[in-house]
């Protein structure tokens, strides 16, 4: 259960570790969904780039920019999580209320 808010005495907090991951892992599927995406369709016309059939060779590229859209949006997801862990030990929360981030010990 998460702890009082020792700001606000707010019970509206999300555990920091937990969104950590989620911004991972949300920013490894995006980054890779885009790259896949940017791959296979012509961004110019917006359809796909061969006529009838999709040769192989699009698809093995689009898997290969896939993985490595889907390393960069995961260093993105990182990123963006990572500046707002406080400093210390302990459980790191975010208050929802006032924007505060404490680190409470177990």
């Amino acid at each position: 259960m998460a702890p009082p808010c020792m700001r606000c005495h707010s019970r509206h907090l999300i555990n920091l570790e937990s969104a950590h991951k989620l911004g991972i892992a949300a920013g490894a599927l995006a980054g890779s969904l885009k790259s896949a995406y940017g791959s296979l369709y012509d961004v110019r016309t917006l359809t796909v780039a061969s006529s009838t059939h999709l040769p192989l060779s699009r698809v093995a590229s689009a898997v290969i920019a896939g993985a490595s859209g889907g390393i960069a949006g995961a260093a993105a997801g990182n990123q963006m999580v990572r500046h707002l862990l406080p400093p210390g030990d302990g459980t790191p929360w975010l208050c929802l209320g006032c924007g505060h981030a404490f680190r409470v010990l177990a």
